[in-house]
């Protein structure tokens, strides 16, 4: 009997825990629908990074623009160049996965399929690394991003705290420390060499682009033609025609 009554406790505790952990969660995330954060789970780690290497002159560049004064090129040069399907998809391209799946098990060079939202979730929430726990925070928070926030919120949160180069957070921060001006004057090339170093911020550079990141730059303006922002869609681009 003591027994059985010691596993109820634990069993009731980890219920308890459980349920915390979802209201907790979902109303930090309902919260940051109309909060603005002010940073990111990526920004205190590199932060942590930055004092345990003893990098002192290490600082965190990060301006929050709202989407209404971007350039109309962010939005499009990161849907084109990461997440085509955006605007269709309830958080998850499961084509996409399937595609990376079949690639890294015959590939040493790893491929990931996340969407933006899934990226938003780990920036926003979550440590850098790989591992099935942090996977699976991954997955929730997206689908709670995903139920919680339309999809202009989710683009334009992606864009202010994606990194763009080391220390250098979101497009408004990256425009003025590239080229001295505001993400509202971005072109659609300056647009789409930020979108180019996505894949390695803190290697790729866009003031001093590689053959690698010019060609994926060219590859993202062609990629954009192919996209349209609807104003039904509020400013989240989509794809116009098959290509």
């Amino acid at each position: 009997m003591a027994r059985k009554g010691v596993g109820a406790r634990i069993a009731r505790a980890l219920l308890l825990a459980a349920a915390a952990f979802v209201v907790v969660t979902a109303l930090a995330v309902l919260a940051l629908r109309w909060v603005d954060p002010w940073t990111s789970a990526v920004m205190l780690e590199s932060r942590l990074e930055a004092r345990q290497e003893g990098l002192k002159s290490y600082r965190v560049r990060y301006r929050w623009i709202d989407a209404s004064r971007m350039s109309p090129a962010c939005a499009r040069a990161v849907v084109a160049a990461e997440d085509q399907l955006f605007a269709e998809h309830s958080g998850f391209d499961f084509e996409a996965i399937r595609k990376a799946a079949e690639h890294n098990a015959r590939s040493k060079r790893v491929r990931g399929a996340s969407t933006i939202s899934q990226q938003v979730a780990k920036n926003l929430f979550l440590w850098r690394g790989r591992s099935w726990v942090r996977k699976g925070f991954e997955v929730w928070f997206t689908v709670l991003i995903e139920a919680l926030w339309p999809k202009e919120r989710i683009l334009e949160v992606y864009l202010n705290i994606a990194e763009f180069g080391r220390g250098v957070y979101g497009v408004e921060a990256a425009a003025r420390t590239f080229w001295g001006k505001s993400a509202s004057r971005l072109t659609r090339a300056e647009a789409a060499t930020l979108a180019a170093v996505l894949p390695n911020p803190r290697r790729l550079r866009a003031t001093a682009p590689s053959p690698y990141v010019q060609r994926r730059r060219d590859w993202i303006l062609r990629q954009m033609s192919y996209l349209e922002t609807p104003a039904a869609t509020d400013g989240v681009p989509r794809v116009r025609e098959a290509r």
